[in-house]
């Protein structure tokens, strides 16, 4: 039988004090009230993929951190199609964890995909993603709910002293400023796997190929606030990375896919159109030139006439004219899928909703509903 282990684990019964946020003061050696912190509700998810040695040790420090904290705690392992034993491992912590829960893949699907599931199950008021090799450290978690807690909806990680190979860490800054600089999102470690969010933003954000990593970039670009705090990174201690050139060049590919879509993907013309506009420029500045050269030549007395087909210039006008018509009949028919496909609430994001109740509506407060004064 599942028992809660040592934190307190997600249940709907929770007392009143737990539900409403503040637990109730009690006394003080100074005869004053003392207000105790209010209990959190996270949930955790953690892809893994081939860890088995490492995700009780972390099950185990994410449970006593949690407890000293006074955290809810949920704990979603996502098995994302490992070949050892890792679903074994999993099971035997779901078994003996009331709030821990894991789900297997039927075969590698990716990052993405294994936070997404994840999301779909967790019920607290934050979600912390974090990798399994316990390269990342949970005595930060309390850091990332503090850096919440000062208004921002998500939490980015930044692994400053980093403890990996040279080959991994340069591409990987490189990426980072390319990522902060397209985007506008200026965090200095796009790519850390520790990030903490308000459970909402995965209502907003579709996850899926290799997206995981633009999560701060695809919420900022809804509205969303994300700001990042310093936390340790530890040397691996088991396993390999799974980060290879391969994912590097899926990486800066995915980059170009997310500057369309959190800048233009509701209004595409102003990307293609404005690349079809110059070419389409260019080459009708250049036709309407060589045609003015080729008849003044015939015009006076004297020049040589100019014979356009000798010309390459020619060539590369009449070829940034058809590019230039291209790219902006390109533009508009993406305008049309555009505004075939979008939905009203695809280009907003409400923060807050307030109404007056209903006895407000409808009648001035001196009246009866009758419209007789009162």
């Amino acid at each position: 039988m599942a028992t809660s282990g040592e934190t307190g684990s997600f249940n709907e019964n929770a007392d009143s004090s737990v539900a409403g946020g503040n637990s109730p003061p009690h006394s003080h050696p100074s005869g004053e009230a003392k207000v105790q912190p209010r209990t959190r509700h996270v949930s955790f998810i953690i892809p893994t993929l081939n860890e088995y040695e490492s995700i009780e040790e972390l099950h185990t420090r994410i449970l006593s951190v949690c407890k000293e904290h006074r955290i809810h705690v949920q704990i979603v392992f996502v098995d994302d199609g490992s070949t050892d034993n890792t679903w074994a491992v999993m099971h035997k912590l779901v078994q003996s964890h009331a709030g821990t829960e894991a789900i297997r893949f039927r075969r590698n699907f990716g990052k993405a995909a294994a936070l997404s599931a994840g999301a779909e199950i967790c019920r607290g008021e934050i979600v912390i993603t974090m990798d399994a090799d316990l390269q990342d450290d949970p005595q930060e978690i309390p850091r990332f709910i503090e850096k919440l807690d000062e208004g921002y909806d998500l939490v980015s990680g930044w692994k400053q002293v980093r403890h990996d190979p040279l080959h991994k860490v340069l591409p990987s800054r490189v990426f980072n400023w390319l990522v902060s600089r397209l985007t506008g999102v200026k965090l200095h470690d796009h790519n850390c796997g520790f990030k903490a969010y308000r459970r909402e933003i995965f209502d907003e954000v579709e996850l899926y190929g290799e997206r995981h990593r633009f999560i701060p970039v695809l919420a900022a670009a809804r509205g969303w606030k994300p700001g990042e705090i310093v936390v340790e990174h530890h040397a691996r201690r088991f396993g390999h990375s799974k980060y290879g050139f391969s994912r590097m060049i899926k990486g800066f590919l995915d980059l170009m896919t997310i500057y369309l879509l959190t800048g233009f993907s509701s209004r595409p013309l102003h990307l293609i159109g404005v690349g079809g506009m110059l070419f389409f420029s260019a080459g009708g500045f250049g036709i309407l030139f060589l045609s003015a050269w080729w008849v003044i030549s015939r015009a006076i007395e004297g020049f040589d006439p100019v014979h356009l087909h000798e010309k390459a210039i020619f060539y590369y006008c009449i070829l940034a004219l058809l590019l230039g018509a291209q790219f902006l009949l390109a533009g508009l028919l993406a305008e049309l899928v555009v505004a075939r496909t979008h939905g009203p609430r695809d280009t907003f994001s409400i923060a807050e909703h307030v109404a007056g109740t209903a006895e407000d509506m409808g009648n001035p407060p001196d009246q009866d509903p009758q419209g007789q004064p009162s």
